[in-house]
């Protein structure tokens, strides 16, 4: 138990937290940064990345975010490891708990706490996460070139990973639950004209299968919901695109969300409905999801929380 006063503080550790803790610390505002359950994020269960800047070889997502974590220490920024679990924005100084009842006094609050992906809950989705198993074909797709993939959900998100995926591999299954997709209508035309696109109706995945030797997918066992009738397709990857939840949980009280629970801010801002309480990366963005975005995205969050405590006379 502790207690912590600083004017910046900042929840969550993936690139929104770590970038905001960056510019915080060289703007010399001691930020405290709470890293939160799981230290680095969604990119700590990635393998490699090919897509954020200045890597020009792979880099392990977990690796990235240690590097992250260390640029971050080395410029200034105090990490706590703990997970804020009590939040009170009635007053300023905002006032906030954690899960070993340590208190924290912040002048202003920026909010990085991300997006975790729906799984389907497979024993082997879990075993295989990482190798051929994903929730993001933006950021994995291009593992799969000239490959089978299979892509589930029937929503906009799974037709967009879909008809990406189409670009880059040899084929992609869609397999869906029902007998008709979610998706909007012109995304449900282009799927049915994309000749790599075959759909499993009315199928759900009941388990994936894998090779350990290398470690790596090799197929998936579907079952009809209608029939019960099973069959095994053969495949190198599988995108798991059935949503996100934003980890917003604690702050429903305290700020606006919209109906999916993303924490709502103007466009172009990271401004919430709280003055001084500001929100970045992927707990406000359900469009891109990635992690330069949300990098960039912590950056402009600590230059609107700048702004913000000089006009409210707390930095000179």
């Amino acid at each position: 138990m502790a207690e912590y006063k600083t004017k910046v503080l900042i929840i969550g550790s993936g690139p929104a937290g770590y970038t905001a803790g960056i510019y915080a610390a060289r703007a010399g505002l001691s930020p405290v940064l709470a890293a939160g359950l799981q230290k680095g994020g969604q990119l700590t269960i990635t393998t490699d990345v090919e897509n954020f800047p200045g890597f020009p070889e792979p880099i392990n997502g977990g690796e990235l975010m240690r590097r992250m974590e260390k640029q971050a220490e080395n410029v200034g920024v105090k990490i706590v490891a703990e997970q804020i679990t009590g939040v009170d924005f009635s007053s300023r100084p905002f006032v906030l708990s954690s899960d070993n009842g340590s208190r924290f006094y912040a002048d202003c609050v920026i909010i990085a706490t991300g997006a975790s992906a729906r799984w389907l809950g497979l024993a082997n989705e879990e075993k295989f996460r990482g190798f051929g198993v994903s929730a993001c074909a933006t950021c994995d797709g291009f593992f799969y070139r000239n490959k089978n993939v299979a892509v589930v959900g029937g929503g906009n998100t799974a037709a967009e990973e879909a008809l990406y995926l189409a670009g880059i591999a040899k084929s992609v299954t869609l397999i869906h639950r029902r007998n008709e997709l979610r998706a909007d209508k012109i995304m449900q035309e282009r799927i049915m004209q994309n000749p790599k696109i075959a759909l499993e109706w009315d199928s759900v995945v009941e388990d994936v299968l894998g090779s350990d030797t290398p470690k790596g997918v090799t197929g998936a066992v579907l079952k009809n919901v209608k029939t019960g009738a099973r069959k095994t397709i053969d495949i190198d990857g599988l995108f798991v695109a059935i949503g996100h939840k934003p980890n917003t949980e604690i702050f429903k009280e305290a700020l606006a969300l919209d109906d999916n629970g993303y924490i709502i801010t103007p466009a172009g801002s990271c401004q919430t409905s709280v003055p001084g309480v500001f929100a970045a990366g992927d707990v406000k963005d359900s469009l891109y999801r990635q992690a330069v975005t949300a990098a960039g995205s912590g950056c402009q969050a600590f230059l609107e929380a700048e702004r913000f405590l000089h006009a409210e006379g707390v930095l000179d």
